[in-house]
């Protein structure tokens, strides 16, 4: 009932900057939304989770002071902007979606998108 769709993913130089966009259809924001990251032989973890309106986040500690998500409801999209990135946010970076904001922040979600590469060189 959701797609979603990842962009922005590339190669960074440590202390740079990247932001991720995720394209969503199908009716998106009748559900929350949240970003994600999965590094190579780890498991996913969740990064940052946001509501309906945008008035309410939640982040990682590893993300907190560094990313900011956010959203357009009129563009249907949802966003990462990482700054000060490090080697350890390298990962594949994807979003979510859940009817219910709680489990986002669990790492769960009953939508996903493919996923985009982030690569922090140092």
């Amino acid at each position: 009932q959701v797609y979603l769709a990842e962009s922005g993913g590339g190669l960074v130089q440590a202390g740079g900057s990247l932001r991720l966009s995720c394209s969503a259809s199908g009716r998106p924001f009748n559900y929350f939304m949240g970003w994600f990251r999965q590094a190579p032989g780890k498991e996913r973890e969740f990064v940052a989770a946001i509501n309906s309106n945008g008035g309410i986040t939640q982040y990682a500690a590893s993300a907190k002071g560094r990313f900011t998500i956010s959203r357009d409801n009129v563009k249907n999209t949802m966003y990462l902007q990482m700054n000060s990135l490090k080697p350890e946010d390298t990962a594949v970076y994807y979003c979510g979606a859940h009817a219910l904001f709680g489990p986002l922040t669990r790492g769960r979600a009953d939508y996903w998108g493919q996923g985009t590469q982030v690569t922090v060189s140092s």
